[in-house]
């Protein structure tokens, strides 16, 4: 795993062989994928981009929304370490809840992060699993 923080970063780490890429140190989902947009990845390649998400100081779940928003836009993983401990405090904000949320196929547009109810959350399909 190549850890790089710019899009000049991730090309050099291609063109030297990387088959999974890490976006360290990069705020915001639009700055994110603008990193890995457009890499020129040579052909038969198969590059594995992964996104990395912080903890936020806050005691919403902006991190699931993060998630979600970033494997819409085609990253295949998510790092996540703080953030499954920040809260804990309710019952939808425990570790395994937050990583049930992650791991969901929801939609920003469709659900909240801390739901739990199967109602109204979009499709349920399984994505895989998140390993530490």
């Amino acid at each position: 795993i190549v850890a790089v923080t710019s899009k000049e970063e991730a090309q050099q780490a291609v063109d030297l062989g990387a088959t999974m890429i890490s976006i360290v140190n990069v705020d915001g989902v639009d700055a994110k994928v603008e990193v890995v947009q457009d890499l020129n990845i040579p052909e038969g390649r198969v590059v594995t981009t992964i996104v990395n998400i912080r903890a936020r100081m806050d005691k919403g779940l902006e991190e699931v929304e993060e998630a979600w928003a970033c494997r819409d836009k085609g990253f295949n993983c998510a790092w996540i370490s703080d953030a499954l401990y920040k809260a804990g405090n309710s019952v939808n904000e425990h570790p395994g809840a937050i990583i049930k949320s992650m791991k969901s196929k929801s939609s920003l547009r469709w659900a909240s992060p801390v739901a739990q109810s199967g109602r109204g959350e979009g499709a349920r399909e399984y994505l895989g699993d998140i390993l530490m």
